[in-house]
């Protein structure tokens, strides 16, 4: 029987198996595994039942010996990252269980059989260094190659200017990664992990990355801040070679295809993309004590178009707005350092320390109407440390890391001035609604936002108890989390095209408000612990039993006291004391709101080895994972209301109004500050908009569960992987904003007397004396039922190719429109419902099928193919409305599928050629060609169901617009040297 598996967020590999001797289970054996790299060597005596089991095990490739009876056998097998692999070993003629591969044990480059894990309920696939090495790319970024993974998508807007990482019916703030057992969550701003909000560049230096793990659900007690996928990354480390690498990519406009967008205006705009670095690495005492650099840059020039809307024709606009029109390019820079010194202290004990530094500048909000001195200047900057700490002995293993992170997202306008926006009146909309056509001066984004702090965290493995592996860990975080904004910094003023391109018919501002401070800082303090034991219950069943608690303590969110004035004008405002809800669920005086005290997370797998010889297994799992609420949604009670902002009309023949205190005549003297100052000291505003948060706010979590089988299926001499699951996960109390205000009745609903249960949100019926109140709550809900299919046959030296497919059908629904694409906010109803739609964020059918193959001659090829469903969009259906001009008291959201059955396809290429001097210098040349057929992935659909109360649209679903998404068909060259 198998010593019992220790899987860990912590990276380190465990090898276990048992060892016999003239076909029985040895009772005097001693097992010692020596990495081939480093000479790093962890050794283990066999218990009475002939079980060894080596932890805290660096990924890498292992010389294994055993010695019995003053026999001796060997083996060398290469562990994956976290990986707990199972290796059963004999000497005196007996068989070894698991793949031969004959192999030179003295020499140091080598490659062993990889070991494949099968017995674990976690629903976990590895990604290779051969495919990151390998498969073709477009980008850097790591976490690119988690898309091979069932269940995973990256998501990239269609500019292909941010990458954000997904699993499912939950959006990307719900993931995190573990970089070397360390989680890297953003605990302000979305996209799951810091770094990653509004930015294309790379959260870790790709060339760093020896491989990693994504477990897209079921994990086991370890993991915390997370109810999507979890990501565990192991970096590399120096060994007792000097070695290093420096790489060179380069693309631009002239190596790729036109957009449409381009091909309608007759030339490309200009592009480049380079990416470089190196890396080096090697010992400072061998055996002991190795170090290794790694540096990426990128260096980016992004195409963008400066064009009207669809609607309106070119034609129709002053020369004024056109000549505006055309090509532009947005730039980004970004430089990541990362550094690792690890020193072997004695045979149980490594110690490591990494450093890591990351700095970005982009320009984001140029194209479309937005000419680029209207963007945003972006400055993204990370820096993370940690000092780890692995001790291990025949019945113990001891991890601790103490660390160290500091980030900052701080986007502003590029252009420090006024800003003007050019509209003209929406010829398809019979209300009149505007068009933006052209926006000048400065972009409406300001922000500062960020966290540092410190933390320790230590995992403890006891592995003496016979069939158990126990695992007990806690962590500590101290944080300082900051945010502040300001939409928009600089005034608005609007024009009409058609009356005048030099008075404006409106002017919005915001002004500072006494007595409320914008700039939210808070002290959180996470406290986290779990128990895990895996129990090997016999050769066949194992069963993983955990539970895990989290806890934050939220110093922004507790001692929150509403301003008395504002909790008085609440109390007395006359619309809400019959509304559906209690205004004294939102009221904080500073003492009635506690911090969230039941994240309490049982986990509990299994795993069914039918034959008892890993090739045919049948796992499962449940469990409850909870995450954390953004503190961007936390702090929105501070800077939500701190500006006041100002509307001033003035009437037009176009744009009509009623003479008020914010419709008057027009005043020269309001284009300039010192006007729009004594404007507003002569309209003094007491209070402005109102957030608050429930006094009772819970943390968001999901339920997961999964039951799967895998499988080894040996077809001629080569072993097949597979595996198929099925998995439900239902996502429970995500956070958001709906609308306080209520009619002077206590209704929401203009027409509810007739029946209307959506739209008319009462937005003009605000707090006397204030602004709009918007109210958060717990409530957004995701349900997944979701079939992952793989196949893979990987990488060895002896067949020199591989293939991998990966299949997602996901059935993915949410209580909201666009939930799982970051939609926070819920205006058209009073409240979340129990009502569930397709999922926005999420394809039925995903196909992902790459390959590699080495035909000799130093020559590598690859290729990827990407085939994916059209994702559902979101709409609304008012056919069964009364024909206008009644009011539209009968619609409802009803998201609908673009036509067609291939909503995204691509396919991709890559070759490699490497020439070696003898000298141990290599030189290689790489091509990739990117969406090789140049498909058009199209962004632009109908939309309209049709007219209220008209028949419905036969165009509905067909496409539109010309806006693609990216890349179209492009060529990139690389050139690396290796030594």
């Amino acid at each position: 029987m198998a010593a019992p598996a220790v899987l860990a967020q912590s990276t380190a590999a465990t090898l276990r198996g048992q060892v016999s001797v003239d076909s029985a289970p040895a009772t005097d054996a001693q097992v010692t595994a020596t990495h081939l790299g480093t000479g790093l060597a962890r050794s283990a005596q066999v218990s009475s039942l002939g079980n060894y089991n080596l932890a805290g095990l660096p990924p890498g490739t292992y010389r294994v010996d055993v010695t019995a009876n003053g026999q001796t056998s060997s083996r060398t097998v290469t562990l994956q990252v976290g990986q707990s692999a199972t290796l059963n070993l004999g000497v005196g003629g007996v068989a070894e269980t698991g793949p031969q591969e004959a192999t030179d044990l003295d020499t140091i480059v080598v490659t062993g059989t990889s070991l494949v894990e099968t017995r674990t309920s976690e629903i976990v696939t590895y990604v290779t260094q051969k495919q990151i090495d390998a498969l073709p790319q477009n980008s850097r970024n790591f976490l690119a190659f988690a898309d091979i993974v069932p269940g995973m998508l990256l998501t990239t807007p269609p500019s292909g200017r941010e990458t954000q990482l997904r699993s499912g019916a939950q959006g990307a703030s719900n993931i995190n990664v573990y970089i070397d057992g360390v989680g890297q969550k953003n605990y302000v701003t979305p996209g799951g992990i810091t770094g990653q909000d509004d930015s294309e560049g790379n959260p870790f230096p790709q060339s760093a990355i020896g491989e990693y793990k994504v477990i897209t659900s079921n994990y086991k007690a370890e993991y915390d801040q997370i109810s999507s996928a979890a990501v565990t990354a192991v970096t590399r480390s120096g060994t007792n070679d000097f070695s290093g690498s420096f790489f060179w990519d380069h693309t631009d406009e002239t190596w790729r295809k036109p957009t449409p967008l381009e091909e309608e205006d007759g030339a490309k705009n200009a592009e480049k993309v380079e990416q470089y670095g190196a890396t080096f690495g090697g010992p400072i005492l061998r055996d002991k004590l190795h170090f290794f650099l790694a540096y990426e840059a990128k260096d980016i020039v992004r195409p963008s178009s400066i064009r009207p809307p669809d609607a309106v024709d070119p034609a129709t606009l002053p020369e004024e707005i056109t000549s505006q029109y055309g090509g532009a390019s947005a730039p980004f820079n970004q430089d990541v350092y990362f550094g690792k010194l690890s020193w072997q202290a004695t045979d149980d004990h490594l110690i490591e320390f990494t450093g890591r530094q990351r700095k970005e500048t982009g320009i984001l909000g140029i194209g479309g109407v937005n000419v680029p001195t209207a963007g945003t200047a972006l400055i993204n900057d990370e820096t993370r440390y940690d000092l780890r700490s692995l001790y291990s002995t025949e019945n113990w293993l001891n991890e601790a890391h103490i660390t160290f992170e500091e980030a900052a997202y701080n986007p502003s306008p590029i252009t420090q001035a006024t800003s003007n926006r050019y509209t003209v009146v929406d010829p398809n909309n019979p209300n009149n609604l505007t068009l933006e056509v052209l926006n000048t001066g400065g972009g409406p984004n300001f922000q500062d936002k960020g966290q540092k702090g410190w933390a320790f965290q230590n995992d403890f493995t006891f592995f003496g108890w016979e069939n158990h592996t126990v695992k007990i860990g806690l962590k500590y975080k101290d944080l300082d989390l900051n945010a502040f904004q300001q939409f928009p910094p600089f005034p608005r003023y609007w024009y009409d095209v058609d009356e005048s391109l030099t008075q404006p018919y409106r002017i919005q501002y915001t002004t500072p408000r006494i007595g409320r401070e914008p700039f939210v800082e808070s002290n959180n303090k996470q406290f986290g612990i779990y128990i895990q034991d895996d129990w090997d219950v016999n050769d066949k069943l194992t069963l993983n039993l955990g539970v895990r608690w989290d806890y934050e303590d939220i110093s922004s969110y507790t001692d929150f006291r509403l301003d008395p004035t504002i909790a008085a004008a609440l109390r007395g405002w006359t619309s809400i004391q019959n509304a559906d809800y209690d205004i004294e669920d939102y009221i904080s005086d500073g003492s009635n709101r506690s911090n969230f005290k039941s994240a309490f997370q049982p986990r509990v797998g299994f795993s069914y080895d039918l034959f008892a010889d890993q090739r045919h297994v049948i796992f499962g799992g449940a469990g409850r994972a909870y995450d954390r609420n953004l503190f961007d949604y936390m702090a929105r009670e501070y800077y939500g209301g701190a500006f006041t902002t100002y509307e001033v009309n003035f009437s037009t023949p176009i744009h009509e109004c009623e003479p008020s205190a914010s419709c008057i005549p027009f005043d020269p003297a309001l284009l300039t500050p010192e006007g729009l100052a004594a404007y507003a000291a002569a309209n003094p505003v007491a209070g402005g908009e109102v957030q608050l948060l429930n006094n009772d706010l819970k943390t968001p979590y999901s339920d997961q569960f999964s039951l799967g089988m895998r499988n080894t299926i040996t077809l001629g001499e080569i072993d097949w992987n597979t595996s198929v699951t099925l998995a439900h996960i239902r996502g429970k109390d995500g956070i958001y904003f709906r609308l306080g205000n209520r009619r002077a009745d206590g209704s929401f609903h203009e027409h509810e007397s007739l029946g209307q249960t959506w739209g008319d949100a009462p937005f003009t019926f605000a707090i006397p004396g204030y602004g709009n109140l918007i109210l958060a709550d717990n409530g957004f809900e995701t349900k997944l039922n979701t079939l992952l299919l793989s196949i893979d046959k990987p990488f060895t030296q002896a067949s020199s190719w591989s293939v991998n497919l990966a299949y997602t059908y996901s059935d993915a629904k949410e209580n909201r429109p666009n939930l799982s694409t970051g939609e926070t906010s819920l205006f058209d109803y009073p409240f979340i419902t129990d009502q569930f739609y397709r999922s926005t964020g999420v394809p039925r059918h995903r196909l992902v099928l790459t390959g590699i193959w080495s035909p000799g001659w130093d020559v590598t090829m690859s290729g990827k193919l990407t085939l994916a469903s059209h994702t559902p969009k979101a709409t609304n259906n008012c056919l069964n409305s009364p024909p206008e001009p009644e009011p539209n008291y009968l619609c409802f959201y009803d998201p609908y599928t673009p036509n067609g059955t291939i909503g995204y396809k691509q396919f991709d290429l890559a070759a490699e050629k490497r020439w070696n001097t003898g000298t141990n210098l290599g030189f290689k040349v790489r091509a990739d060609l990117i969406n090789v057929f140049d498909w058009r992935n199209w962004n632009q659909f109908e939309g309209n169901r049709g007219e209220q109360g008209g028949p419905p649209n036969p165009e509905l679903g067909d496409r539109t617009g010309l806006e693609i998404f990216v890349p179209t068909r492009t060529f990139k060259l690389s050139f690396a040297l290796d030594w």
